[in-house]
């Protein structure tokens, strides 16, 4: 049974910077593309970041040039650091594995933007 299991949620004021982790369990991680998603009440998932198993990322517009997503295939681990977060930015965050038609998500873990 593949888990994922987020940490480093929690309140960061805005402008400030605040860094996820998504620890992956099982084998074979460095395959898995990995992503981030954010929810706020009422409203879809959204894609955050997505980094490959090449470690190519891609982000939402809205988070360009503020978030970096990175893995370390050796700890089975991806991170999201986030730098000048926004009031916009505060969710529950997701983290994704996928490898084919394959897809598992943790279970999340809340950002809170306040000053």
């Amino acid at each position: 049974q593949v888990q994922l299991v987020e940490s480093g949620g929690g309140l960061v004021q805005p402008g400030g910077s605040l860094r996820l982790s998504c620890a992956k369990s099982g084998t074979f991680f460095s395959r898995y593309a990995m992503g981030w998603y954010r929810q706020v009440p009422g409203k879809q998932r959204e894609l955050v970041a997505a980094i490959g198993s090449d470690s190519t990322t891609n982000y939402a517009d809205s988070v360009k040039g503020r978030f970096t997503s990175t893995r370390d295939n050796a700890k089975r681990t991806v991170y999201l650091q986030m730098n000048s977060q926004r009031p916009k930015g505060a969710a529950v965050y997701y983290c994704n594995a996928g490898i084919g038609t394959i897809s598992y998500w943790g279970r999340g873990t809340r950002v809170t933007v306040s000053s």
